[in-house]
Protein backbone atom coordinates (compact mmCIF):
# COMPACT_ATOMS: atom_id res chain seq x y z
CA UNK A 1 0.00 0.00 0.00
CA UNK A 2 1.04 3.58 -0.66
CA UNK A 3 -0.35 6.55 1.21
CA UNK A 4 -0.43 9.99 -0.38
CA UNK A 5 -1.03 13.32 1.34
CA UNK A 6 -1.39 16.55 -0.62
CA UNK A 7 -0.87 20.06 0.69
CA UNK A 8 -0.47 23.58 -0.64
CA UNK A 9 -3.85 24.40 -2.09
CA UNK A 10 -5.59 27.71 -1.50
CA UNK A 11 -7.06 30.85 -2.99
CA UNK A 12 -5.05 32.91 -5.45
CA UNK A 13 -5.76 35.67 -7.93
CA UNK A 14 -5.51 35.08 -11.65
CA UNK A 15 -1.92 35.32 -12.77
CA UNK A 16 -0.63 34.14 -9.42
CA UNK A 17 1.23 31.01 -8.40
CA UNK A 18 0.82 28.08 -6.03
CA UNK A 19 2.92 25.04 -5.28
CA UNK A 20 1.29 21.76 -4.37
CA UNK A 21 3.13 19.00 -2.55
CA UNK A 22 2.35 15.31 -2.30
CA UNK A 23 4.14 13.20 0.30
CA UNK A 24 4.21 9.46 -0.29
CA UNK A 25 4.69 6.79 2.37
CA UNK A 26 4.43 3.04 2.59
CA UNK A 27 5.61 0.81 -0.28
CA UNK A 28 7.05 3.70 -2.25
CA UNK A 29 9.64 1.45 -3.89
CA UNK A 30 6.81 0.05 -6.02
CA UNK A 31 5.94 3.42 -7.54
CA UNK A 32 6.84 3.89 -11.20
CA UNK A 33 5.37 7.36 -11.65
CA UNK A 34 3.38 10.01 -9.83
CA UNK A 35 0.63 12.03 -11.41
CA UNK A 36 -1.50 15.06 -10.71
CA UNK A 37 -5.14 15.17 -11.69
CA UNK A 38 -7.85 17.74 -11.09
CA UNK A 39 -11.61 17.76 -10.92
CA UNK A 40 -13.77 20.85 -11.27
CA UNK A 41 -17.41 20.88 -10.12
CA UNK A 42 -19.60 18.99 -12.56
CA UNK A 43 -16.65 17.76 -14.62
CA UNK A 44 -14.71 14.54 -14.86
CA UNK A 45 -11.35 14.14 -13.24
CA UNK A 46 -8.66 15.05 -15.75
CA UNK A 47 -4.94 14.47 -16.12
CA UNK A 48 -2.67 17.43 -15.40
CA UNK A 49 0.92 16.18 -15.21
CA UNK A 50 3.06 13.18 -14.30
CA UNK A 51 6.67 12.42 -13.52
CA UNK A 52 8.56 9.14 -13.55
CA UNK A 53 9.94 8.29 -10.12
CA UNK A 54 13.27 7.30 -11.66
CA UNK A 55 14.75 9.53 -14.32
CA UNK A 56 12.31 12.36 -13.80
CA UNK A 57 10.73 12.30 -17.26
CA UNK A 58 7.67 14.53 -17.23
CA UNK A 59 4.34 14.62 -19.04
CA UNK A 60 1.80 17.43 -19.23
CA UNK A 61 -1.71 18.09 -20.41
CA UNK A 62 -1.80 20.65 -23.20
CA UNK A 63 -3.85 23.00 -21.05
CA UNK A 64 -1.04 23.44 -18.53
CA UNK A 65 2.10 23.17 -20.66
CA UNK A 66 4.39 26.13 -20.12
CA UNK A 67 2.59 27.13 -16.91
CA UNK A 68 2.86 24.11 -14.61
CA UNK A 69 5.97 22.18 -13.64
CA UNK A 70 5.96 18.75 -12.00
CA UNK A 71 9.01 17.56 -10.11
CA UNK A 72 9.99 15.00 -7.49
CA UNK A 73 12.38 14.70 -4.59
CA UNK A 74 13.13 11.01 -4.21
CA UNK A 75 14.93 11.51 -0.91
CA UNK A 76 11.78 13.02 0.58
CA UNK A 77 9.34 10.78 -1.33
CA UNK A 78 7.59 13.96 -2.37
CA UNK A 79 6.21 15.23 -5.66
CA UNK A 80 5.52 18.86 -6.40
CA UNK A 81 3.33 20.75 -8.83
CA UNK A 82 4.43 24.33 -9.36
CA UNK A 83 1.56 26.26 -10.90
CA UNK A 84 2.26 29.66 -12.45
CA UNK A 85 0.11 32.07 -14.45
CA UNK A 86 -2.99 30.56 -12.90
CA UNK A 87 -6.33 31.08 -14.59
CA UNK A 88 -9.88 30.88 -13.19
CA UNK A 89 -10.38 27.72 -15.27
CA UNK A 90 -7.64 26.05 -13.21
CA UNK A 91 -10.00 26.08 -10.23
CA UNK A 92 -10.52 22.49 -9.10
CA UNK A 93 -9.70 19.92 -6.47
CA UNK A 94 -6.22 18.66 -7.25
CA UNK A 95 -5.29 15.05 -6.54
CA UNK A 96 -1.96 13.32 -6.62
CA UNK A 97 -1.82 9.67 -7.54
CA UNK A 98 0.70 6.87 -7.86
CA UNK A 99 0.96 4.31 -10.62
CA UNK A 100 3.00 1.23 -11.41
CA UNK A 101 3.25 2.40 -15.03
CA UNK A 102 3.09 5.76 -16.73
CA UNK A 103 -0.30 6.90 -17.93
CA UNK A 104 -2.80 9.73 -18.23
CA UNK A 105 -5.99 7.87 -17.39
CA UNK A 106 -7.41 7.74 -13.91
CA UNK A 107 -7.82 3.96 -14.11
CA UNK A 108 -4.06 3.58 -14.56
CA UNK A 109 -3.39 4.96 -11.09
CA UNK A 110 -3.67 2.72 -8.05
CA UNK A 111 -3.26 5.08 -5.14
CA UNK A 112 -4.83 8.48 -4.57
CA UNK A 113 -4.51 11.32 -2.12
CA UNK A 114 -7.46 13.05 -0.54
CA UNK A 115 -7.25 16.13 -2.75
CA UNK A 116 -6.56 19.79 -2.13
CA UNK A 117 -8.70 22.71 -3.29
CA UNK A 118 -7.23 25.30 -5.63
CA UNK A 119 -9.37 28.37 -6.31
CA UNK A 120 -8.30 31.04 -8.78
CA UNK A 121 -10.27 34.29 -8.65
CA UNK A 122 -10.62 36.58 -11.64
Amino acid sequence: QVQLVESGGGLVQAGGSLRLSCAASGRTFSIYAMGWFRQAPGKEREFVAAVRWTGGITYYADSVKGRFTVSRDNAKNTVYLQMNSLKPEDTAVYYCAATLRIGTRTDEYLYWGQGTQVTVSS
